[in-house]
């Protein structure tokens, strides 16, 4: 019995096929934007401690 595969499917296998590399290059892009170092709490509070606070209305003519 044929199972039924939409257009979709068939795209993606057949592109999978021409480019076997395709998975790889996928996570390496996805490593680019997504994959952090971890933070660093000691300097995140550091930073944080020498933030200088905006005043509410930065727009103002009283400057």
């Amino acid at each position: 019995m044929a199972m039924y595969e939409s257009d979709i499917t068939q795209f993606l296998k057949t592109l999978k096929q021409e480019r076997p590399a395709l998975e790889s290059e996928q996570r390496e892009g996805r490593s680019l934007l997504w994959d952090k170092a971890p933070i660093d709490l000691e300097e995140r509070e550091r930073a944080a401690d020498s933030r200088v606070a905006q005043k509410p209305y930065v727009y103002s003519l009283d400057n």
